[in-house]
């Protein structure tokens, strides 16, 4: 029960799953640093246990649906560390292009890892009979176009030009071309991954209400953004490239379109001309 830092509920699996990753990534020697969703300020690693890498993550993405067994994942992303002396938050605000690796699990109908650490993007599976994640998805691309996009449409009052003439455009196209169908779960991992896998587009826009968007840069948008442009897709703002933005805030958010490139270039191509 209760509220994390962003106002939203927290249920006892979220609690379980962030305990985890802080405990299991402090004692890897590896990291002096940790970015999670589900606490206020900078997780400082103790000087004994201190490494160079410093990780952001949102421990259980789309934990709303954990009662009616929707997938749903984790998301995470590393970057080096710049400096030297004391480790601060000045550290972790970094720019997605400095991302040296990114993934997402997914606990679904199987669990797997899909993972890139700059060179193409991997998916592993669990094999339950030998405890081990297998290689399964190698070099995943997605489609240059598809034919699905997926946005929570009930908020459609509250979008901006751009967004609500695109998503008409793909509900009424013009005679010739596509309809396209939408898909919507609410677990961003999980509409994500069939994204990647299928094509189209995943947009979770700025609305009225949330002007700067919805979802946390550091753990959410720069992740997937990396990966996705690893996949040979595309993920903007409707106005600049998400690996961009340098960060002023470990919980800063964003809006974010992102997928097929072809699809993503469509928005981009709309927010220029309605600007």
């Amino acid at each position: 029960g209760g509220q994390n830092v962003q106002g939203e509920d927290v249920k006892k699996l979220d609690v379980l799953a962030n305990d985890l990753f802080i405990n299991m990534l402090s004692s890897t020697f590896k990291v002096c640093a940790m970015v999670s969703e589900e606490n206020k300020d900078l997780i400082v690693v103790d000087s004994e246990h201190e490494g160079r890498y410093i990780v952001c993550f949102d421990p259980l993405d789309g934990s709303s649906n954990i009662d009616c067994l929707v997938s749903i994942g984790s998301i995470f992303c590393v970057f080096r560390r710049l400096g030297d002396g004391p480790v601060s938050t000045k550290d972790a605000l970094q720019p997605g292009d400095q991302v040296v690796g990114a993934g997402y699990a997914l606990y679904g109908s199987a669990t797997m890892v899909v993972l890139s650490l700059g060179g193409g993007v991997n998916g592993f599976m669990l094999d339950p009979s030998i405890g081990e994640f297998v290689l399964t998805e190698r070099n995943m691309r997605i489609k240059p176009r598809g034919k699905i996009y997926s946005i929570n449409e009930s908020y459609e009052s509250t979008w901006d030009q751009a967004v609500k003439t695109y998503v008409h455009s793909k509900k009424y196209p013009e005679p010739g071309k596509q309809l396209y169908g939408a898909r919507y779960i609410g677990s961003m991992v999980a509409d994500v991954h069939r994204t990647i896998c299928y094509g189209g587009i995943f947009m979770y826009p700025a609305t009225k209400d949330a002007p700067k968007g919805k979802l946390r840069l550091l753990y959410e948008c720069i992740p997937m953004a990396f990966i996705m442009e690893q996949a040979g897709g595309q993920a903007s703002t409707g106005r600049g490239r998400i690996l961009e933005i340098v960060p002023t805030d470990i919980h800063q958010r964003s809006p974010v379109f992102m997928g097929s490139k072809d699809d993503v270039q469509d928005v981009i191509d709309l927010y220029a001309k309605l600007a």
